[in-house]
């Protein structure tokens, strides 16, 4: 059985939903450890009550930037971690982490990539610029990550429609609500 361990932030709602599924047996994973940078999140909370393992690590509590990448390296390691799920995560991972899991680590873009990506296009950014284009279509990308934002190998892809008069917060609503079971579904194909 797969090792499924999460890099979150804020309210880490891929993360909860993919844990869920494990859960009730949609997955057939096993969890490791979630790493949030922000001990104030809501994730981290949230894990606590669970019971999920869960590590803070973040520049607070390691300046150095090598030493933070390796510290996130071995925790995942220590969860003896096969899939990497990135929830809300927007920080560059570390090339100690990369090379170690390389083809392993996961990302939910918030559109259909090589559309609307690269570096400073996340959040609703995204949104905008698939508004702001004309776009009639946007959707949802899981893409294996490497050194450069947005640009790793797809691993699933779904779409919505773009409306006509939808705003930032509408648009955003409508790929939120297809991203957890897309993620579910990369890594199911991951996992058998």
């Amino acid at each position: 059985m797969k090792v499924v361990s999460f890099l979150a932030s804020h309210g880490g709602s891929s993360a909860k939903k993919i844990i869920e599924a494990t859960e009730a047996g949609v997955l057939n994973a096993r969890i490791g450890v979630i790493i949030t940078n922000n001990k104030n999140s809501e994730i981290y909370e949230w894990c606590i009550e669970n019971n999920i393992p869960v590590a803070h690590i973040s520049g607070n509590t390691h300046p150095d930037e090598l030493l933070k990448d390796l510290a996130i390296k071995f925790a995942l390691e220590e969860a003896k971690t096969d899939i990497v799920v990135l929830s809300g995560y927007m920080k560059k991972i570390g090339s100690a982490t990369l090379n170690r899991f390389n083809g392993k680590i996961l990302n939910i873009h918030p559109s259909l990539l090589p559309k609307h990506g690269g570096k400073g296009l996340y959040g609703d950014r995204v949104h905008r610029s698939v508004l702001e284009s004309g776009d009639e279509v946007s959707g949802a990308t899981v893409q294996i990550i490497n050194e450069e934002y947005d640009e790793g190998p797809i691993v699933f892809q779904k779409s919505v429609p773009v409306l006509r008069g939808d705003t930032i917060e509408s648009l955003k609503s409508r790929v939120q609500g297809i991203e957890g079971e897309l993620y579910i579904q990369a890594i199911a194909s991951l996992t058998q």
